[in-house]
Formats: structure tokens, C-alpha cells, sequence
């Protein structure tokens, strides 16, 4: 199961990309455990200056805007 956590403050991009994450797993049959960090401490811990971002099983993978549907299927065929 891949661990993916979306960091942001709650901003409808950071809801959009929680959606699209959820939709091509499910598309794609791949089991996640999705969860939400807001804290802005445990957000700038990844690193990450500009939300959304996308942690994978602990390594970041995108940072500041939504994702294109491509780049998180690339995510789960890897």
C-alpha cells in the first residue's frame, strides 16, 4: 500500500489534487492511504515552500499547484 499524504492549508487546490489522487488510484486499482497535513510546521519539514504538495511513501514528488492527471498516473505505475 503507498502512503501518500497532500500538504496544504485547505485551498481548493490542495482539495482538487486530494481528488485527482484518489480517482486515478482508484482508476488503477492501487491501494493508498491517503491522509491531509495542514500544520504549516510539518509542511516546510517536507521542504515545501509552495502548496499543494505530494508526499509518496515519504519522498516528495510535486510541489505548488495541481497535478496533471499524466504525472500521478506516471506515480502509481512506477
Amino acid at each position: 500500500m503507498m502512503d501518500i499524504k497532500v500538504l496544504g492549508t485547505g485551498c481548493a487546490n490542495c482539495k482538487n489534487t486530494q481528488a485527482l489522487i484518489e480517482q486515478v488510484a482508484q482508476d488503477k486499482g492501487v491501494a493508498i492511504a491517503l491522509s491531509k497535513v495542514e500544520d504549516l510546521r510539518e509542511i516546510l519539514a517536507y521542504g515545501v515552500m509552495s502548496t499543494p504538495g505530494v508526499v509518496i511513501n515519504g519522498q516528495v514528488v510535486h510541489a505548488g499547484g495541481v497535478p496533471s492527471r499524466d504525472k500521478v498516473t506516471r506515480w502509481f505505475e512506477a
